[in-house]
């Protein structure tokens, strides 16, 4: 097991020669995320000396034009292209066409041997799959890669969704465990890789401040709010077989719940974390229709790939209630949607109003982290509006991440990858987690409401809005 980061220490990168395969090399999710994390890895040096990333897909590409899809991905998707680096960086990337499945591997086995020949070292390499694939190959892809004997010394990263129903995903976990061991999946969440999210347990475990506030004798309600003003682009087809509770729900705002909720772990090491995540989920009540609200944005159905008759979400606001001695009582509201009058993702904590003898401020208090870029702190503070008088102001405070001494924030995806090298596997769900994530939304997807329309710009259904009585959405 990977030892825990301590504070303070920067990753050092020891880990033998690396070949990276990956799947689904020339599509979107790549180009948009991988293969910029891969870069900014390899610019920063978090890479081994020695690694070597071989790209997979059903066509058969020369390397060099590889290279050059590679080379455009970054230049439109990530920050650009340094010459030096791109130099280094480019060398090293392969192609290996044909497909891969149990049938036959196409030419990533002889691309392999010839890395293997290249690399000067004596130890044989690890292997890290990614899976940038639409979920539907994972399970043949997984018996594949046995198959042809590309599981030892490997780690595998599964995209979400990990599976898309309770019955789908155990499906999907018996196979890949009869393959692989679970200390070798990496079922990568990249809210969970957010800076933002990572410091809910800094903020909470080390200032004493935000510790003692955190329990239900002072917080009124917990809102984990991502709204988009974005639509389905090009995934209409993708997102009418998912959803927003599938795609948003089960797969991030859970698990972003559970890092709020959960109790204290012993230590910051993966074991332990994913201990307390599991844990708290274990505690989410399932879910019942009175507490769940789902919506669609008109126009939807005319999208190309959408059924005339959808009855897609593509908005889902949740009123979840945890049963532990911390929370109970309290509703944790989590909301996602697409075309949406704002895009957030913000972790808020609602406070209840201090008994005592000043009155009570209009608006409740809050201490709320956005998660979006290098994430950012707010804490609101009722002071004495300076003059004659006792007048009442409520002031928020806002701390940039990016602003801290020393600061050097990574993206999602840049964070989650150097994990998988170093096997830290805090940061990435579990399969005990997930079972408890769907065991949560199972009534809900076994006998679905009816999907509200609302108006493209607005914020959603009213009926989402009574959902969060008395308090109130934060956003919009």
């Amino acid at each position: 097991m990977a030892s825990p980061l301590i504070l303070g220490e920067t990753r050092a990168v020891t880990e033998p020669a690396t070949i990276f395969v990956l799947f689904g090399a020339t599509g979107d999710l790549a180009a948009r995320m991988v293969l910029p994390a891969f870069y900014t890895l390899a610019r920063k040096n978090l890479l081994p000396p020695q690694w070597r990333l071989i790209g997979n897909g059903r066509g058969d590409v020369a390397h060099e034009d590889f290279r050059q899809k590679v080379r455009d991905s970054l230049e439109q998707y990530g920050s650009g292209v340094e010459e030096d680096v791109w130099q280094d960086f480019s060398r090293r990337l392969l192609f290996a066409g044909g497909g891969f499945d149990e049938s036959g591997p196409g030419s990533l086995l002889d691309v392999i041997r010839d890395v293997e020949d290249e690399l000067d070292d004596e130890a044989e390499p690890n292997f890290v799959h990614y899976l940038a694939i639409p979920p539907v190959a994972f399970e043949q892809t997984a018996k594949a890669l046995k198959q042809h004997g590309l599981t030892d010394r490997a780690r595998v990263v599964f995209e979400k969704p990990y599976g898309t129903s309770p019955d789908g995903f155990r499906q999907l976990d018996d196979t890949v465990h009869e393959i692989l061991d679970e200390e070798q999946i990496f079922r990568i969440d990249h809210f969970l890789g957010k800076e933002a999210t990572q410091n809910l347990h800094v903020l909470r475990f080390a200032n004493q401040t935000f510790a003692g506030v955190w329990h239900r004798d002072h917080v009124a309600a917990v809102q984990i709010d991502v709204p988009e003003t974005l639509d389905v682009a090009n995934r209409a087809a993708f997102y009418d077989a998912t959803g927003a509770l599938r795609d948003m729900v089960v797969t991030h705002l859970i698990q972003v719940a559970a890092e709020v909720a959960m109790e204290p772990p012993l230590s910051l090491g993966a074991e332990d974390l994913q201990q307390a995540r599991e844990s708290v989920i274990a505690a989410f009540r399932p879910l019942t229709p009175q507490d769940v609200v789902l919506g669609q944005f008109e126009g939807y159905r005319d999208l190309e790939g959408v059924a005339d008759d959808s009855r897609t979400d593509t908005f889902c606001a949740v009123r979840l209630w945890i049963d532990t001695a911390r929370w109970h009582g309290v509703p944790f509201l989590l909301r996602t949607g697409k075309r949406l009058a704002v895009g957030e993702q913000r972790v808020s904590l609602l406070l209840k109003p201090v008994e005592g003898p000043l009155p009570t401020p209009e608006e409740p208090g809050a201490i709320s982290l956005s998660l979006a870029g290098s994430g950012s702190l707010e804490a609101d503070f009722v002071l004495k509006r300076p003059g004659a008088g006792i007048r009442l102001a409520t002031v928020r405070q806002t701390l940039e991440l990016k602003d801290v001494k020393d600061a050097d924030p990574l993206d999602p995806y840049v964070a989650l990858l150097n994990d998988v090298l170093t096997g830290d596997r805090s940061l990435f769900t579990s399969s005990a987690g997930l079972e408890q994530a769907w065991r949560v939304v199972d009534p809900i997807l076994r006998d679905k409401p009816e999907p509200h329309p609302y108006e493209p710009g607005s914020m959603g259904p009213e009926a989402a809005r009574e959902l969060a009585a008395p308090t109130g959405w934060l956003i919009g």
